[in-house]
This record gives C-alpha cells, sequence and structure tokens, in this order.
C-alpha cells in the first residue's frame, strides 16, 4: 500500500474536519482537500436545535473549532455529483472534476422530506438539519406564531417541542406510534416521555398521523388534517420524521450504498455492491454502515457526535497505514438529548432488545436507570436525569452481562420485573412516509435515532 499524495474528504462535515485534523496528525503532509455542498465551514449540529431555536445562540456562532491548522483545499458550495473509483475521480456538481489517491466518504445524512402534494412546500412546514434550516426556523418563531405542529416525537421533535413550549408557543405533537421515542427506545420509556409531554401542555396526538398539510390562497400553511379526520391549526410545521443517507452522488459508483448508508468494514473501508472492500474509499461519520463486534450480524448507523469524532479519527488512521496496522471502529454506541427540562443519556443499542427493567429509580420519577435486553444478554441502557452511574453499566454491556443485570442500587426497586420492551413492528414508515427502498442486499441495519445533540 502506498502512501498518498492526494487524500480528497467529501463532506465539510463534523467526521469531515475532525478526519482531516486526524489526517495531519497522523503525519499526512501530501494535498488534502475538502468537498462540501453547503458554502458553509463545518458547524456543530447539536445547538440548532436548542440554543438557536431558543435565540440564545445564533448560527454564525456555531462553526466548529480548529484543533489544528490543516492546510488544506477548501471546495465549498458545490457537492459531490458522482464518483468514478476505477479513475480515483469525484466529480462536482458545478462540473469540476478532483482527482484522489485516498478518499473519505462523510457526506453524513439529511432530513426526511414532506412530500410536496401533502403540503410540504408551504411556507410554514420546515425541516431541521442545517444552518439554513435553523435560521428559516427560528425566523418564523420568533414571528410569533400561535401553535407550532410537529410531525414525529422522535428526539428532533421532543426537543423543538420542549423549546418551544419554553418559548410560550402552543405545541401539538403527531405521533404514529403509541408513544413517543418509541421507536428509539420502546413503547415502555415512551410511556414515561408521554408524561413529559403532558407536563409541559403538549397538545400529544398518538398513534395517528398527518394526512396533509394545508395553506391559504398564498401558499402559507393553516391547518393539518389528522388520520382521525381531525383538523389541527398551526402556522408553523417541523418534519421530523427521520433521516436519509446522502449517498445519491454514489449511483453508478459500484458501491454498496442505498438511502441508509454506505456499507463499509469494521475498519471503515467502503465496501462494493459484491461486498468486497475498496482499498482506496473509507467511509465515517452518520453516512457509515459498519458491524461492531457487540451485536453481530447487524450492521450499525449511528447519528451521533460522539461516534462521526471516533469513526473519523479511525478512517484517518487506516488510510494512511498499510492493513496489517489498520485499526477496528469499536466504540461502543452513546448518544444523548436534553428536552422538557430532563437529560436523557443513552449507551448500547435499546433497538435490539426485545426486554427492558427499571434498575434504578422509577418511571414515574423523573429520574431512573433501564436496562434493555436481548435474548438475555444486556444490550443497551437509558438514563433519566443519571447519567453519572453510565460507567459501570457500558463496562457490563462491553463484556456481555446477562439480562436482567444484577446491580444492587440502593435505589433500585425490591425486585427487577423485566417487561416486553414494546418497541414498533420493524419496516413502519416513518409519520406519512414509505420505507426508504434498498438497493442492495444487507445485513439488517439497526440505525440508532437521529438526534442533533
Amino acid at each position: 500500500m502506498t502512501d498518498p499524495e492526494r487524500i480528497v474528504v467529501v463532506g465539510a462535515s463534523l467526521a469531515g474536519l475532525r478526519a482531516a485534523e486526524a489526517l495531519r496528525d497522523e503525519g499526512f503532509t501530501g494535498e488534502l482537500t475538502l468537498i462540501g455542498d453547503e458554502r458553509y465551514p463545518p458547524y456543530d449540529r447539536p445547538p440548532l436545535s436548542k440554543a438557536v431555536l431558543s435565540g440564545w445562540l445564533t448560527t454564525e456562532h456555531t462553526e466548529l473549532p480548529r484543533v489544528r491548522d490543516i492546510d488544506a483545499r477548501w471546495l465549498l458550495g458545490s457537492g459531490a455529483h458522482g464518483l468514478d473509483p476505477r479513475a480515483r475521480r469525484v466529480d462536482l456538481a458545478d462540473g469540476r472534476q478532483v482527482d484522489y489517491d485516498r478518499l473519505l466518504i462523510a457526506t453524513g445524512t439529511r432530513s426526511r422530506p414532506w412530500p410536496p402534494e401533502r403540503g410540504g412546500k408551504l411556507h410554514g412546514a420546515h425541516l431541521l438539519r442545517s444552518r439554513d434550516d435553523a435560521d428559516q426556523l427560528r425566523a418564523a418563531l420568533a414571528s410569533g406564531p400561535d401553535r407550532l405542529l410537529v410531525i414525529g416525537a422522535g428526539f428532533t421533535g421532543g426537543e423543538v417541542a420542549s423549546v418551544c413550549r419554553d418559548l410560550g408557543i402552543e405545541v401539538t405533537v403527531v405521533q404514529r406510534s403509541s408513544a413517543p421515542l418509541a421507536s428509539a427506545l420502546g413503547g415502555v420509556i415512551g410511556g414515561a416521555a408521554a408524561r413529559w409531554y403532558r407536563v409541559a401542555a403538549v397538545d400529544l396526538r398518538l398513534n395517528t398521523t398527518v394526512h396533509a398539510l394545508e395553506g391559504d390562497a398564498d401558499g402559507r400553511l393553516r391547518r393539518a388534517v389528522l388520520s382521525d379526520g381531525t383538523v389541527v391549526t398551526a402556522e408553523v410545521a417541523v418534519v421530523a420524521a427521520g433521516a436519509l443517507a446522502n449517498t445519491e452522488w454514489l449511483v453508478g459508483s459500484g458501491l454498496a450504498a442505498d438511502a441508509h448508508g454506505v456499507q463499509c468494514d469494521a475498519s471503515c473501508r467502503a465496501l462494493a455492491a459484491d461486498g468486497t472492500a475498496l482499498p482506496d474509499v473509507f467511509v465515517a461519520g452518520d453516512v457509515a454502515r459498519w458491524p461492531h463486534p457487540l451485536f453481530p450480524g447487524q450492521l450499525l448507523r449511528l447519528d451521533h457526535w460522539d461516534n462521526a469524532v471516533a469513526q473519523a479519527r479511525t478512517a484517518a488512521h487506516n488510510m494512511i497505514h498499510a492493513p496489517r496496522d489498520h485499526r477496528d471502529h469499536r466504540p461502543l454506541p452513546a448518544f444523548w438529548s436534553n428536552q422538557f427540562g430532563l437529560n436523557l443519556k443513552c449507551l448500547g443499542l435499546p433497538s435490539l432488545a426485545d426486554q427492558v427493567v427499571v434498575t434504578q429509580g422509577a418511571l414515574d420519577q423523573r429520574q431512573f436507570v433501564a436496562a434493555y435486553g436481548q435474548r438475555g444478554r444486556l444490550v443497551a441502557v437509558v438514563a433519566v436525569d443519571s447519567p453519572r452511574v453510565l460507567d459501570g453499566y457500558a463496562a457490563l454491556i462491553e463484556a456481555g452481562a446477562p439480562f436482567p443485570p444484577v446491580i444492587n442500587a440502593t435505589d433500585g426497586p425490591d425486585r427487577l420485573e423485566p417487561l416486553d420492551a414494546a418497541f414498533p413492528r420493524p419496516n413502519d414508515p416513518a409519520p406519512g412516509h414509505l420505507p426508504a427502498p434498498s438497493t442492495s442486499p444487507a445485513a439488517p441495519t439497526p440505525t440508532a435515532p437521529s438526534v442533533l445533540a
């Protein structure tokens, strides 16, 4: 494996920037190019659904800090349009072509849009993923709407609803399943989350979908027609219905890529459609799907801040080292969210679980720890306003400890009573949408929740 002279990073993202910095730290001295479809330098997404919407921070102050000078060529404002792995060339949307010796794909994900024929183009219908999204939504909130509609009660939907209630805006949240966070944490913990919504005076509509958004003659959002026939009046709607991987530019490249992400091996090398690893193309961040030794038989895609940073470093190391010196990417999945005055932190993959048990506190106390098990093995834990206790649980998950775990916590119940985790049926479509099609056969992908946190 010869040393690369030209490395191209597609995706001016958190993963892209941290990979570029890691490449320089690892000793790469060649030509380094970063390509991004947005006109902004890499910025931090967590504040968008919290500090920016609340008005505490402007998007100009979300730019990511630079750990070091990466001496890179920046090609911003024109994203990648195509890839030719044989020629080692990236085609840009503006017609330019960029050659490489090694390539890192870090294009991330985007919000799943609302169908235009059902009101997705109305003035007042918003997504929340980018700086521009956050600026537009913040301006809409500052105009003083009487009511905000949130479509989807996942993490992003909950964070938006929470901020808007703090701003004094009336909020209706529509959720297709029987509880908020059901896809991420299951119905048992989702039932506790439903109480947080109601304590905050959110109008929570469960087991319901939005049939259509409707507007006035000027194309401004005025109401939403729900699946139960009721109508919600709202001037602003936020679609929080999940994420799609940014992989369209890879069509025809021969890579194993679809709307779920780009498949790669444990060392972050991209896979061709036939399953072989490409020695000069790597993947990192939200767009990557890879095997994790703790969760065999699965391909993981984690839309998480911590994973983007860690995977970027792994990929950077492997891009400039021989295969015998490659490292596997195997950190324990972790994510967090703040909503309704509570901090939620999760380790592992709750969505794999068939059972859940409260090991500390109680569901009705707004402070508890719940452990998740799959076929008698501990696979995840979620802590609500109890983040300091998680180190011990992390060690148990990594050791493949039995479920339910023996904790002997002083604030634990007298007897552990595992319950069905009550996750929605697999492949249920997101609110108002059909599942994204898969263009290549692969192991199932447990996609951890997309969080701006």
